[in-house]
């Protein structure tokens, strides 16, 4: 067997769990588990709290969808929102209670088992935590919320309050999640939340309220925007001299990232502080095989763009960066291009040759691999839920927010993550001298004496973390919503004819016009393999196989629709209308 993990107690799911359903007067917790009976000893709350325990799986690599890294052909709501007409009656989802029902079920009742005082902090930490989490994701969402800290009978007359203001909710998750991270163990078993996985969900919390403040003036809380940085900086700091963590270098810059993703047991990992455990024993299988090739997740070369050259200059100051083709786009790049998106000359799991790229319509042409398991071996690959390099990305923009970043701090947290990648050190008065005018353009609203640090901080997080769902909150918190009306483009093709596209010199691909008929047989290239041909055109040829912005040449195109992010309002979500009439107090804000 691959390891034990907490998940050995399957049952957990059968007993705790109550219903799902969206209505707030739906099946109480009281319904599922008899309570005079349950809670008596630490295997009680251990099993109660199994079945809270809501991790990330491989999912995570697809959670980009519709933003500036990722078009996709999928209805995603954002997306929806750039391109339709949203409404409270037609964004529905994300008003559910349950989980939190089942949070506060735990603390009313865990104080009854027998155990010691240090055990039961400990799984009111973790209950917290799970309410910080739940309230932190609902905040998000939809700013002010009608905070419950306790379970409610269908009576209850505070079912039906109003709104709570974001600032009240704010302070009841810092409350939570301080308590957790001062009184979860440690030691705990493997995929459980531990101590460090709480503190760098308190860095995560404050560094997102902390910039979301700040940048968002709609709220009238920018003067408190310090406190939430401080503490950001604070508790990343304190993960960091914990000692128990560090970035995973070998010394294999080529392959190093990659290991996050691709690794069957993260145990032994030093920069995993909370994993999201698979084994194959178990039938808990990973690796998303929807995140490659063309099912809806299309990379965009906006994203590619983002990655310096392995000298650390920035490959959008090459006089021909936006007309390169795909081999001559990757070559001399930050390692962690390759080893998240294919690059030519890769191998597919169960080849031998290297892989020709599919392009078919709406996408981009480049396929993503980070979250694709590339083996045949069944065998299951473990996710990083919270990594270290997160907390030293929060260390660096939080001091840098607050304008108290110095060299030595950019060397103990960013420059780390540039040594796993070999390239040269971030410098302090460099990027504030040599502001990158197209980070300057995306991001207007960044302004003072550390704004090139900061731009430059935020190219470090979108490259550390592409596609790991973090884009969009990112895109939120710093109110850059406009960059979402760019619909995002691909790779480049300056004419029709026949393409490389593996790195070899050897062409693989043919791009006719549309009106072309494909040749029977196929021509074959010099290794004896036949041509891919593709036939291209402009949106709306029925003919065309490949689309492209000037038709027979140009960047491959995902959309044609205008897309439009009205601010601050699409920064938020509505209340779903059904939710209005069942509590007319439940009043909608920013213009929804």
């Amino acid at each position: 067997m691959k390891k034990i993990i907490i998940y050995s107690m399957i049952v957990a799911q059968a007993i705790v769990l109550i219903s799902c359903s969206d209505d707030f007067l739906d099946t109480s917790p009281e319904a599922s588990i008899a309570k005079d009976n349950f809670f008596n000893s630490e295997s009680d709350l251990q099993l109660y709290i199994n079945g809270l325990l809501r991790l990330p799986g491989y999912g995570m690599f697809l959670s980009d969808q519709g933003t500036d890294d990722i078009a996709t052909t999928g209805a995603v709501e954002i997306k929806n929102i750039l391109v339709g007409s949203p409404s409270a009656e037609n964004i529905t989802s994300g008003w559910s209670w349950s989980w939190l029902r089942s949070i506060n079920f735990f603390l009313e009742n865990y104080g009854k088992a027998d155990i010691e005082d240090d055990a039961k902090k400990h799984f009111e930490g973790v209950a917290r935590y799970f309410r910080a989490q739940f309230y932190f994701g609902m905040v998000k969402r939809y700013s002010d919320v009608p905070w419950y800290s306790k379970t409610l009978d269908p009576e209850d007359e505070t079912l039906f309050k109003p709104r709570d203001p974001r600032a009240m909710v704010m302070d009841s998750i810092i409350g939570d999640i301080q308590f957790a991270s001062q009184n979860i163990r440690e030691d705990v078993s493997y995929g459980n939340i531990n101590k460090w996985a709480a503190l760098m969900m308190q860095a995560r919390i404050a560094l997102y309220e902390g910039t979301f403040r700040k940048y968002h003036p709609e709220l009238g809380l920018e003067n408190t925007a310090k406190n939430f940085l401080e503490m950001a900086e604070k508790a990343s700091k304190k993960l960091m001299d914990s000692g128990n963590f560090e970035i995973y270098n070998s010394g294999s810059p080529n392959n190093d990232y990659a290991a996050l993703f691709n690794s069957e047991d993260l145990s032994g990992n030093p920069e995993a502080i909370l994993v999201n455990a698979y084994d194959v024993d178990k039938k808990k299988t990973s690796g998303d095989y929807t995140v490659f090739g063309n099912y809806e997740q299309s990379p965009s070369k906006s994203l590619i763009d983002s990655y310096l050259m392995s000298d650390g200059s920035r490959f959008t100051d090459q006089p021909s960066a936006g007309t390169m083709t795909f081999v001559e786009e990757f070559q001399n790049r930050d390692p962690r291009l390759a080893q998240t998106f294919v690059s030519p000359g890769w191998i597919a799991p169960g080849s031998t040759n290297p892989y020709v790229l599919e392009l078919n319509k709406n996408f981009t042409g480049y396929h993503q691999i980070k979250g694709y398991n590339n083996s045949v071996d069944p065998a299951g690959v473990d996710v990083a839920v919270y990594r270290y390099a997160e907390a030293l990305l929060v260390y660096a923009e939080a001091k840098a927010e607050m304008g108290t970043l110095d060299q030595n701090d950019l060397n103990i947290s960013i420059n780390l993550l540039r040594k796993r990648a070999g390239l040269p050190d971030m410098n302090l008065n460099g990027t504030n001298n040599d502001i990158d005018p197209i980070l300057e353009n995306r991001f207007p609203n960044v302004s003072g004496a550390n704004k090139g640090v900061i731009l430059e901080i935020r190219r470090e997080r979108r490259v550390e973390f592409a596609s790991e769902s973090f884009r969009l909150d990112d895109i939120t918190r710093w109110a850059a919503g406009k960059v979402l009306e760019k619909i995002p483009e691909g790779m480049y093709f300056p004419s029709l004819g026949k393409y490389d596209m593996t790195g070899d010199g050897i062409e693989d691909i043919d791009i006719i016009g549309s009106s072309e008929d494909i040749p029977s047989p196929k021509e074959k290239n010099s290794l004896g393999a036949d041509l891919i041909y593709y036939k291209a055109g402009f949106f709306g040829d029925p003919s065309a196989s490949l689309l492209l912005s000037n038709g027979t040449s140009g960047h491959m195109v995902t959309s044609k629709a205008p897309q439009n992010f009205e601010e601050p309002k699409y920064y938020y979500r509505p209340v779903p209308a059904h939710q209005v009439a069942l509590n007319p107090q439940l009043k909608q804000i920013m213009g929804w």
